[in-house]
């Protein structure tokens, strides 16, 4: 098709196709396609004023009392200035604005850091240096090794042979195995000259689908075909290849990577919605209290009022008529309560929880508990109105590489000959094993101390393990290992036993050394690339279990150096050998297995390595004590946690080979049913396998991951974990991390249609409900596969046991679940299970499972997760946690709170999220409360000023009451108590629990609160009322009259409020001692002030009521009557109910000192379990053995003419 019939018909396929001209902003432009700019932000200068204004009054209250100050300038029904109602309002506004802003900015701050990152982009064909926002469709962008990819673009060139490049997807899809992309054939060549390449692409629209691209590209008359292999992601880094050029397709917001992050949704608290119910229950309230004056009223004027009009004169505006008269009167009356009564209805509660949630973030930020020093980060509260949920979460979804693993393989022990090498014990100096981890655990994240210093290698003072116990550092195990003497060592690769280095060096040349063949199988089984920078030598692969492998023979003198499409050479202990590569069987996901056979000195031998289920089956007879052994050291490993896989080798002679690879040959020239036939022909020759060894790696976790994950379950908190991973090493992490244990029966759902999948959850469910599987030995492919991890006559389950359960389900499955027809199904099953693992999902998938617990739970969820992969499940959660400084700052710029490591999510939430929940229910039951008491003050006065809305206390009062006069007291309450500390809190994860039954507020605790403020309203009002109302001065003067019996009431009510917080701190501080005394000697200064200096109506009024004796008698009267039964009630329920914080109190209160750190709660520790041995080290894919034989991927062969000895050379190449 032409250029101009696709420029004809583009209006209408707009939606569906994208069509694009290289080098060409002009035509590009007219699209108007999405710029490379990435905005987070919600306001600008110009649009935040009105833009926050109009969000502040969605808010109701906010509405409410702006409609409320527009009735106060009506002077006929206000009996108040409308300065009462508009100070609080602005301020609310004021300082609900200042933090948006401060919110806003932080975001613009990180927009910036991202849109002002540098690409080298190609203008007016030269490469100039240009901002990531300005990066525009069409454009051609270089990039180099290290550099994350600024857009998704077409690959046009690279720097190595046959147009390949490698990339890293962790922001993508959190796997940190490279992947190989290619460019076109027709286009490879193009080199450096793609400055003036003007290709024309049409292409499919925007989408979200990481893994499929389909396009055309035309050029120089051609017609191409374009797939995802062309395609390089933004979020990619470039791996292992110099450089390449790449053309722009999507940009900015249409990127897959930003398809699949989700929009940012407006998030609010549990507390936030029940206080919007509450006010809406407060609101109605208030109308009927306000008609119920507006009748009492109306009555009174027509019995009383209507014959007193001499003295109250009615308004000229009232109808003469006695029933008009009257009704008319209560109507207005209706509103001027309306105005009176707005205290119910606090404004200021709102600036209130505000101000508590910014102290609390500070208190997030501050932490210094929460600071990492590897990556130099601290927490950080990036939003400060989500700070109390972070005490209600009922369930956390997490990312695994990277968040709770490092994603780091670590050679820890392996088995050669039945003899285990590695193992062993720590425990030294008569200290007990538990008494080390214990101690262990308290350290500083890394307890090794790492040598990099080759030149004066000291055993005692460099990489030794230490600890310190009781002010004693003390050394714990052996030194690491001399590896001085090997050249090719890592400075960073620690070992501690020393015999097994002892066992490579002993060199025979009579006899074979098996340690030798052992480490020259992990030497030469793999397709790992290995590259020359400066003269060191580094290895690329796939993965980072086959890298931990090669490099581990590398530290013990098997070096592989090089690699060609025809042969390998490595190095054995300082005598290079190259091995002619026969063939390569490459590792797929049904063979579980990969071989590679060589030709040295005229010997063939096949070095197969692989999972055990698959090698133990094809082990030449004989040697069955051997291998007993070596499978007894195989479930070790497997229930320390460590991945495990099996080393064989075998020897073939020349006719066998001739003829087994005449088959291979045949097969893979096949052209139909092609894999099947070589995996037959690969099982001809992968037989009678001599079994050498097996190893055991360890995938780091995080620092802490157990023992975090360990108090959050004890918490009353579900986990899942959500994966891009495979589902091996899932399972493998969720034991090592302690998500799963041996207690639990793990269910495994991998069907492939919506059928199979509905199959294996009904069957799940019947389990459930304790009906037996029929002949489950013989279930077929759409069974559920039940992976049990004890044997049945091992364990006996007792009838009333309570069983666990845990879910593992692929992503493949996880589409089906996911469906409107099975979506309930799954969430039921999902939340009767203990523990729930989702692998290979998509990013998109892990906000939908997210999205399906708030659906169908309605529970409190948060999302952690350290790349650009998990930003739209951080998105959908209702707290969204970011963990920096490891797979870029995608989730970082999309969370509520970010951390520097998963261990400090314990803290966040058992600490902090506690506290904050604690600090905030405490702070709103007592602002009620005393709301309550104050406004149903007036209530009763109008029994006595019939029903006139005349207030009891001074509009000035009335005004600063909630501002000045108890804000202070209560906001120490909500920023500073605290039950119990920090330590008990994390000691004790059980007193997280009323979090999650959402015990502390409730509407239930609020009516409590409403019940005792109209307790207290009553006795602060009728009780100075009874005692006053004979009453005389000591001068014989009457003292009854309004203004001093507002002021005694006020002084009263002070008073009450002030030692009923005193009553409710649970913790006191400095601050919380100048604040509850200050506010109450600031009533004062504050009364005289106005009364004295400023002219208030009521001057003298308090002082007089202060010079009798009767005042003060009533005030402690009244306090101790509005005290006594709260006191009482408490200590009843302290005595015959006490909760966990109770018992934690009352022991603390009892103990003359701390408890000292022998004695507190150990921590978890990680037990061996038993486990299948499914974690062998290789890519969950096909590996690169097709791109090593066909020599694309490789440089000039070691013999040739134009070998450059990269060893020797500073030449900074990518791949030999």
């Amino acid at each position: 098709m032409s250029e101009a019939r696709i420029e004809e018909k583009f209006l209408d396929d707009l939606e569906k196709e994208r069509f694009i001209k290289a080098n060409d902003s002009t035509y590009n432009a007219q699209f108007n396609y999405a710029t490379n700019y990435i905005k987070t932000s919600k306001y600008t200068l110009l649009t935040f004023l009105p833009l926050n204004l109009f969000e502040q009054f969605q808010r109701l209250a906010n509405f409410y009392f702006l409609c409320l100050m527009m009735l106060q300038m009506i002077s006929i029904i206000s009996s108040l200035t409308p300065i009462t109602t508009s100070i609080p309002l602005i301020g609310v506004l004021t300082i609900s604005a200042i933090k948006d802003a401060y919110d806003d900015y932080q975001r613009h701050v990180s927009d910036d850091q991202v849109n002002n990152r540098i690409s080298k982009t190609v203008r007016n064909g030269h490469v100039v240096n240009v901002k990531w926002k300005d990066v525009h469709v069409g454009d051609v962008i270089l990039m180099e090794d290290g550099q994350f990819v600024a857009a998704d673009v077409l690959l046009l060139s690279t720097s190595e042979p046959s147009g390949l490049c490698f990339i890293e997807t962790a922001e993508l899809d959190g796997e940190t195995n490279l992947k190989c992309r290619q460019c076109l054939a027709e286009v490879a060549d193009l080199a450096h000259e793609v400055t003036d390449f003007d290709g024309f692409i049409r292409c499919e629209a925007p989408n979200n689908l990481l893994n499929k691209f389909h396009g055309i590209l035309q050029w120089n008359g051609k017609e191409l075909i374009l797939n995802n292999d062309h395609i390089i992601l933004r979020g990619c880094v470039l791996r292992n290849t110099e450089w390449c050029y790449g053309m722009v397709i999507f940009a900015g917001r249409d990127t897959k990577l930003m398809q699949n992050s989700g929009k940012s949704k407006f998030k609010r608290t549990n507390i936030d919605r029940l206080l919007n119910f509450l006010i809406i229950g407060i609101v109605l309230f208030l109308f009927l209290l306000c008609l119920s004056c507006m009748i009492g009223s109306v009555i009174w004027e027509y019995k009383t009022g209507w014959h007193f009009q001499t003295y109250l004169p009615w308004d000229s505006l009232v109808p003469s008529d006695r029933i008009a008269g009257s009704i008319t009167i209560g109507t207005l009356v209706f509103f001027s309560y309306a105005i009176v009564l707005n205290t119910l209805v606090p404004i200021s509660l709102y600036v209130s929880v505000e101000v508590v949630r910014f102290v609390q973030s500070f208190f997030i930020n501050w932490d210094e508990k929460m600071y990492d020093k590897q990556s130099g980060t601290s927490a950080k509260a990036r939003t400060t109105s989500l700070n109390e949920e972070l005490g209600q979460i009922q369930y956390i979804f997490s990312d695994k590489t990277g968040t709770m693993t490092k994603n780091i393989m670590t050679f820890k022990k392996c088995s050669i000959n039945g003899i285990v090498y590695g193992d062993l014990s720590e425990i030294h100096y008569g200290k007990s094993e538990d008494v080390i981890k214990t101690y262990m655990d308290k350290q500083t994240p890394s307890a090794v101390i790492r040598s990099y210093n080759n030149i004066n290698y000291n055993k005692i003072d460099q990489g030794v393990r230490r600890v310190t116990i009781n002010s004693t550092l003390h050394l714990v195990g052996p030194p690491p290992v001399d590896f001085s003497w090997n050249p090719q060592y890592e400075s960073d690769f620690l070992w501690y036993d020393q015999s097994l280095v002892d066992a490579a060096r002993q060199l025979n040349n009579d006899t074979e050394n098996t340690v030798v063949t052992f480490f020259e199988i992990l030497a030469l089984c793999h397709t790992v690339m290995p590259s020359w920078k400066n003269g060191i030598l580094k290895y690329q692969a796939q993965s980072p279990d086959e890298s931990a492998l090669v490099s581990a023979a590398r530290n013990f003198g098997i070096v592989f150096i090089e690699r060609t499409p025809n042969s390998v050479t490595i190095e054995i202990m300082g005598k290079i050998k190259v091995y002619e590569l026969l063939c390569i069987l490459d590792f797929n996901n049904t063979r579980r297995r990969m071989s590679v056979v060589f030709r040295e000195n005229n010997k063939i031998r096949l070095y197969c390595k692989g999972a055990d289920s698959v090698i133990f089956n094809r082990l030449e007879p004989g040697n069955d004590e051997y291998k007993a052994t070596t499978l007894q050291n195989l479930n070790e490993f497997a229930g320390d946690g460590l991945r495990t896989l099996c080393c064989a080798v075998r020897d073939i002679d020349d006719e066998f080979f001739e003829s087994w690879k005449h088959k291979y040959m045949d097969a893979a020239a096949a052209r139909t049913d092609r894999e099947e036939k070589l995996d037959n022909v690969y099982d001809e020759i992968e037989t009678h396998l001599r079994l050498i060894g097996i190893t055991a790696i360890e995938d780091k976790l995080q620092d802490a991951v157990p023992k975090t994950i360990s108090n959050l379950l004890m918490a009353g908190i579900y986990i899942w974990m959500l994966t891009g991973d495979k589902q091996e090493t899932a399972i493998n992490i969720g034991y090592s991390c302690q998500l799963l244990n041996d207690e639990m029966e793990l269910w495994i759902v991998d069907g492939h249609t919506q059928d199979q999948v509905e199959h294996q959850l009904d069957q799940c469910n019947n389990s459930l409900l304790g009906i037996s599987e029929h002949n489950r030995s013989e279930r077929n492919s759409m069974a559920t596969s039940i992976v049990r991890f004890s044997e049945p006559e091992d364990v006996q389950t007792e009838e009333n046991e309570e069983r666990m359960f845990a879910l593992v389900i692929n992503g493949h499955s996880l589409v089906h679940a996911l469906h409107t027809e099975l979506e309930y199904k799954f969430v039921e099953l999902c939340t009767k299970c203990k523990a729930v693992i989702c692998c290979r999902v998509t990013p998109l998938q892990k906000a939908m499972v997210v999205q399906l617990i708030k659906k169908y739970k309605n529970a409190v969820t948060l999302a952690i997760g350290d790349g650009a992969n998990d930003v739209s499940m951080i998105k959908e959660a209702h707290i969204g946690v970011g963990i920096t400084g490891q797979e870029g700052n995608q989730a970082t710029l999309a969370s509520d709170y970010s951390l520097g490591q998963f261990r400090f999510l314990e803290r966040l939430l058992l600490v902090h999220g506690r506290w904050s929940y604690y600090r905030m229910c405490k702070f709103l039951r007592y602002f009620f409360y005393k709301n309550v008491a104050f406004t149903l003050c007036h209530i009763w006065f109008g029994f006595f000023c019939g029903f006139s809305a005349q207030t009891i206390f001074d509009p000035f009062y009335i005004s600063v009451y909630n501002m000045f006069y108890t804000a202070l007291p209560v906001l120490a309450i909500g920023a500073l108590d605290q039950d119990v500390n920090d330590s008990k809190s994390i000691m004790y994860p059980k007193l997280y629990t009323p979090g999650l039954k959402n015990m502390f507020f409730n509407t239930k605790e609020f009516f409590k609160c409403a019940a005792l403020g109209t307790y207290a309203s009553l006795v602060i009002f009728f009780v100075p009322y009874g005692a006053y109302f004979y009453g005389m001065t000591s001068s014989g003067l009457n003292v009854l009259d309004h203004m001093y019996m507002a002021e005694v009431v006020a002084m009263i009510l002070v008073t009450a409020m002030t030692v009923q917080v005193a009553f409710d701190t649970s913790y006191w501080t400095v601050i919380n001692h100048i604040v509850i005394w200050g506010s109450l000697t600031l009533f004062f200064v504050a009364e005289w002030v106005y009364n004295y200096l400023i002219g208030g109506a009521y001057v003298g009024s308090l002082a007089m009521a202060m010079k009798q004796p009767t005042f003060w008698l009533v005030t402690l009267l009244v306090v101790v009557v509005i005290v006594s039964p709260v006191v009482a009630w408490r200590l009843y329920f302290l005595e015959t109910s006490p909760v966990l914080t109770d018992k934690l109190r009352l022991k603390q209160l009892k103990q003359m000192r701390q408890v000292s750190g022998t004695d507190t709660r150990m921590p978890s520790i990680k037990h061996k379990r038993r486990s299948i041995r499914s974690g062998y080290a290789f890519a969950h894919q096909e590996g690169f053995g097709r791109l090593i034989t066909s020599g694309k991927i490789m440089r000039t062969p070691r013999n040739s003419e134009g070998f450059i000895d990269r060893k020797n050379s500073n030449i900074s190449d990518t791949t030999v």
